[in-house]
């Protein structure tokens, strides 16, 4: 995405996830679908954030990761947690952190695998927030790209804002949490931004029982 979008979105992007969740007060943070673990490397600047777990499936970026943290010292090391697994199928003891990030990493799932991710996400580990980026498609033209034409090869989907918000508020209401959407990058009066964020934050502590 890197040679579509611009480094200072991407940091910008980063930035504010970590504000978020740094604001929250959060201590225990889980990102979810942590690739080279680049928000990772953010949230370890702030000595606030004392446990630290990475998520990611792929061994390649996995092991990416894991160079990236080599010259950390053993105290700010011993913060973080690499664990290779899916956030559709996540391993046990994960629930119940302070906070959850998920960027720029739902739009790589299949449609038709976003009910699991729900159950597995908002009815499993349950954070008390879930901060969430994705692309807006709208954007999509000033980028260059063709209709239909998505922001990375193995984007599986890339949503306007109005399909973003109907996903996000279902999810909210079906697992007892509230959203607050917003973007974030250049805006732009017709297209809106860049890029979507939704936090979800966690209203109860356990999922409504099913109708």
């Amino acid at each position: 995405m890197m040679d579509i979008e611009t480094l200072d979105l991407h940091q910008e992007r980063l930035q504010r996830v970590a504000d978020l969740l740094l604001g929250s007060g959060a201590r225990r943070v889980l990102d979810l679908g942590c690739g080279t673990g680049t928000l990772l490397q953010y949230l370890l600047r702030e000595s606030q954030f004392e446990q630290l777990v990475g998520l990611e499936l792929s061994g390649e970026l996995l092991a990416q990761a894991k160079m990236r943290f080599d010259t950390l010292s053993a105290e700010v090391r011993s913060r973080l947690e690499l664990v290779c697994g899916s956030y559709v199928d996540p391993p046990g003891g994960l629930a119940d952190f302070d906070a959850a990030a998920m960027v720029e990493t739902i739009e790589h799932v299949p449609p038709a695998s976003l009910s699991r991710v729900e159950r597995a996400v908002f009815a499993g580990l349950r954070p008390r927030l879930l901060v969430l980026t994705t692309p807006n498609r709208e954007f999509n033209p000033l980028y260059g790209l063709a209709p239909g034409e998505f922001r990375e090869p193995d984007h599986k989907f890339e949503w306007d804002r109005a399909r973003f918000a109907s996903w996000a508020r279902g999810v909210a209401s079906r697992n007892g949490y509230r959203v607050l959407l917003s973007g974030i990058g250049e805006w732009h009066p017709t297209l809106g931004q860049p890029t979507q964020l939704a936090q979800f934050i966690r209203q109860r502590a356990d999922p409504a029982p099913a109708p």
